[in-house]
């Protein structure tokens, strides 16, 4: 597996994927503060506190340094729309998943135009093996995401997270670097 020191942007018919700015928080601050964004998320906590916006992004250069996290910025005609994470497992040659899409995004095929291109990128320049991801099983949309990016359902994991004290199961998806057509 390479590593990567700097994000590299990522260009898609529509989106651009770029790290994100200091100047990103406000506006990230504004979407994250949505409830049906933060419930289908395992880590975003509702009401989204003041200043935690500014926060995660300052942490995004450290995490990616340490070959911990690549998180780029989702935006769609310049404006920030989700954001969508490699979290790495340089050992395994493996990483998972993960975004969320602000609710003005929804139903607009941003979400599996930005997997598909940070699987690309995953195997293709930092030489991932597998790529994995989860969703809640009350959030399918999710599902249909990974399955149009090329990724297969591989099972219910039972009771495996816990979001504020419950636990939740997760639905798994995967796919490997052979999995791709050419």
């Amino acid at each position: 597996m390479t590593t990567i020191t700097t994000l590299p942007i990522l260009r898609t018919d529509r989106l651009v994927l770029r790290p994100f700015e200091p100047a990103d928080a406000p506006r990230l601050q504004l979407l994250l503060n949505d409830i049906d964004v933060a419930k289908q998320t395992l880590s975003i906590p509702h009401p989204y506190p003041e200043g935690a916006a500014a926060d995660w992004i300052a942490k995004h250069s450290e995490w990616l340094a340490a070959g911990k996290q690549a998180i780029w910025a989702i935006t769609l005609q310049g404006a920030v729309v989700g954001a969508m994470g490699l979290r790495l497992v340089a050992s395994h040659h493996r990483a998972e998943a993960g975004y969320w899409v602000a609710r003005e995004a929804w139903g607009r095929g941003v979400a599996t135009e930005a997997l598909r291109a940070v699987i690309a990128h995953g195997f293709e320049v930092m030489g991932l093996h597998r790529i994995e991801a989860h969703h809640y099983p009350e959030n399918p949309a999710s599902g249909r995401v990974m399955e149009k990016a090329g990724m297969t359902r591989e099972g219910l994991l039972r009771g495996v997270v816990f979001r504020d004290g419950v636990p939740r199961d997760n639905v798994a998806y995967g796919i490997l670097r052979t999995d791709r057509r050419p």
